[in-house]
């Protein structure tokens, strides 16, 4: 089974520490590649980011000549696009932020989202609700980091504890992590918080082998039929 992440802006950086966490969820057999968009925002922060990254990442799919996959795993949390690739691509396509809510989901009655800068949240709060997930959703905190201020893990892992704080006085039982950079996080905060913390990156992975192996992939029928065929210009003629 071959499985292609794509990461939702352009640091190639972010995409290599997606893919460790997308390979280290992975299971046997399984072959996990990373794609990172040759035009689009260095980090995805904001509405005007996110429009950007989803066209972005339409097209870098668009354009992909490598092997084949069986699977794709979005990896933008709370970012546009998932719906667009549904229609571009045969295979199934898992969005992490989708993937994480419902797997939080099975774990407690509401969870909490611990995500990057304030002005995220209302973009997420949106994801969560197409989804159809929002209703157990808790609470979505910031932690005042940018998402290329990651890299530096104490000071993520402090800002993430201080911002879980507030999403469990706010009712959540699990928490998830709300950046495709925050992978790996989970296994030190969820020791020190003691309730369980889902990584959407690995999240995505595991529900994408699950629905290879059934054999399930998008239905055609309605919202995600194929686009209609019609004259597209990609970026400048």
């Amino acid at each position: 089974m071959r499985i292609v992440v794509t990461n939702c802006n352009t640091t190639q950086e972010m995409t290599e520490e997606i893919v460790r966490g997308a390979r280290a969820a992975a299971g046997p057999g399984t072959t996990v590649a990373g794609l990172t968009p040759a035009w689009g925002p260095e980090s995805a922060e904001g509405w005007l980011d996110s429009y950007l990254s989803a066209a972005a990442v339409l097209d870098t799919l668009r354009t992909y000549d490598g092997p084949p996959y069986d699977a794709v795993v979005m990896a933008g949390f709370g970012e546009h696009g998932r719906e667009g690739v549904r229609e571009l691509v045969d295979a199934p396509v898992v969005d992490i932020t989708e993937a994480a809510a419902h797997l939080a989901c099975l774990l407690g009655r509401r969870y909490g989202v611990v995500t990057t800068l304030e002005r995220s949240c209302g973009q997420i709060e949106d994801s969560l609700e197409t989804a159809g997930v929002a209703r157990n959703c808790a609470a979505i905190v910031g932690t005042g980091l940018n998402v290329l201020d990651l890299d530096d893990e104490e000071r993520t892992e402090t800002a993430f504890l201080a911002a879980a704080e507030r999403a469990c006085a706010a009712g959540a039982e699990v928490l998830v992590l709300g950046c495709a950079g925050m992978t790996g996080l989970q296994r030190v905060v969820g020791e020190k918080l003691g309730l369980p913390v889902v990584d959407g990156v690995a999240a995505a992975v595991k529900l994408a082998e699950s629905l290879v192996a059934l054999g399930l992939t998008t239905s055609r029928t309605g919202s995600y039929a194929e686009p209609l065929p019609k004259r597209r210009v990609w970026g400048r003629p």
